[in-house]
This record gives structure tokens, sequence and C-alpha cells, in this order.
């Protein structure tokens, strides 16, 4: 390579660096935004997660948290302002990617990458959605259970959650369920590049559902009710995930048949 070709090459390059800072100064700046919205309805949105607990408890029990050290409620704030604005700030976050990759990419496979773009958040929407509605209101309910009434020879025994001890446990289960749902997206993806096929996910099922008890065991806190919720919902985004394979199988040799012929 000559000395010519080198200097021609260095202008591409600083370009698509110049491009890059732009796309990640305007990410940061919807998270910045984002973060000051949450943060400034931090405890609107804290109540809106106490409904799950709310709904455990039942309509005739106060509901009633507590903090321990004078910053912890502050901190509990910067936390879920923080996780807010990650959330909300992702189609802005997500467009930004999809402008620097779709110059480098054919038509064609710039329509196929759109589509997981968006399927992303709303395939995390749904699993929040679970937790919240489902998974988080009977895994208060199991908790709720253990407590003991005082009495002769008994001690009294309540529930009073801390509350970074509460958004933490919503927190791990939303990003845990997100997390899990986007695995039609991955595998779909791994699909079109041919790196997996359907028979293959087939054959791995019995490996699948081990995989599924694990992660759950992993991701959740150590009660049966939250390990469940997400392991079973876990195996049936498998199944719909070797479904999408193979439709993009049949199309895959759709196209290649009417190319051959």
């Amino acid at each position: 390579m000559s000395q010519e070709d080198i200097d021609a090459s260095k202008a591409p390059l600083i370009e698509h660096l110049i491009e890059l800072r732009q796309r990640l100064m305007w990410s940061i700046a919807a998270i910045i935004v984002m973060f000051i919205v949450c943060f400034i309805f931090a405890n609107d949105i804290f109540n809106i997660l106490i409904v799950p607990y709310e709904r455990a408890a039942g309509a005739t029990r106060s509901i009633e948290l507590i903090y321990t050290a004078p910053q912890e409620y502050f901190f509990t704030q910067l936390k879920l302002a923080l996780f807010g604005a990650l959330f909300l700030a992702f189609p802005v976050v997500a467009s930004q990617i999809y402008m620097f990759v779709a110059p480098g990419l054919y038509k064609e496979e710039r329509g196929a990458f759109l589509p997981f773009l968006v399927a992303t958040p709303i395939l995390f929407l749904i699993g929040a959605c679970l937790v919240y509605f489902l998974v988080m209101p009977m895994a208060m309910s199991f908790f709720l259970s253990m407590e003991q009434e005082g009495g002769a020879g008994q001690a009294a025994i309540s529930l009073l959650p801390r509350v970074s001890e509460y958004l933490g446990l919503i927190m791990i289960l939303i990003f845990a369920f997100g997390l899990v749902f986007q695995l039609p997206v991955v595998l779909t993806l791994l699909g079109r590049a041919g790196i997996v096929g359907s028979q293959t996910l087939k054959q791995k099922r019995k490996y699948a559902v081990v995989a599924a008890f694990v992660a759950a065991a992993v991701l959740t806190p150590p009660d049966p009710i939250s390990q469940i919720g997400l392991a079973l919902p876990t195996l049936l985004l498998y199944e719909v995930s070797i479904i999408s394979v193979r439709l993009v199988e049949r199309k895959r040799a759709q196209k290649e048949a009417e190319e051959a012929a």
C-alpha cells in the first residue's frame, strides 16, 4: 500500500469518528435530559412502583417503607432516575445507532435491521409489564405470607422493607425479564446470519430448559415465584424463537430458489 492510499483512507476514518462522536453526544444528552426529568418525578415513579406491593397486601393494610440511613432515599432516587432515563432514552439511542450504521448497509439490510430496533424496547416493555402486573404481586404475596402475628408464645413478625431494598428487588426483576424477552431478537438475528438454525434449536431444547431455570435462579431473588415466573416465559420465548428462525430459513430458501430460477 502506497503513502497516497494511506492518506486517502484517513479522511473517511476521521469522518466516521466525527460522526460517532456526534451520535454519542446526542445519546448522552438524551440520557441526561431524561435523568433530570425522572429525578424531578422520582417520588411519583417510586409510588407507582409500590402498586404491586399494595395489590399484594390488600386494600385494608397500609403500606410503610423505611430508610435507615440519611442518604439512603436520596441515592435510591438517583438509581431510580438513572434506570428510568436509560429506558426512556432508548429510542433516541437506538435511532442514533441506526443512523450511524445504516449508511454502511444495503437497502435490504437496512430494512431487516430496523424492525429489530423497534422490537427490542417493545419486548422489554412486555417483560416489565409482566413483572409489574403478575410476578411482583405474586412474589410480595409470598413474602407477606411469612409474617406472624404476636400472641402467647409467639413473637410478632412483620414485613417492613427498606426503600432501597424494594427498589432493588423490582429493578432486578424488570431488568431480568426485559433481558430474557430479547431472546427472540437475538436468536432471529443469529438465524439471519446463518449461525444457528431451527433444527439445531430443536435438538438443544432439553439444554435450553436447564439453562432457563439456571438463568432464572441467577437473575432473580431466591424465591420460587420469581424463578418459575421467569423460567416459564423463557421457555415460551425459546419456542417462539424456533418459529421465527424457521420463517427466516424459509424466506432465505425461497429467495435462493427464485435467484436460481
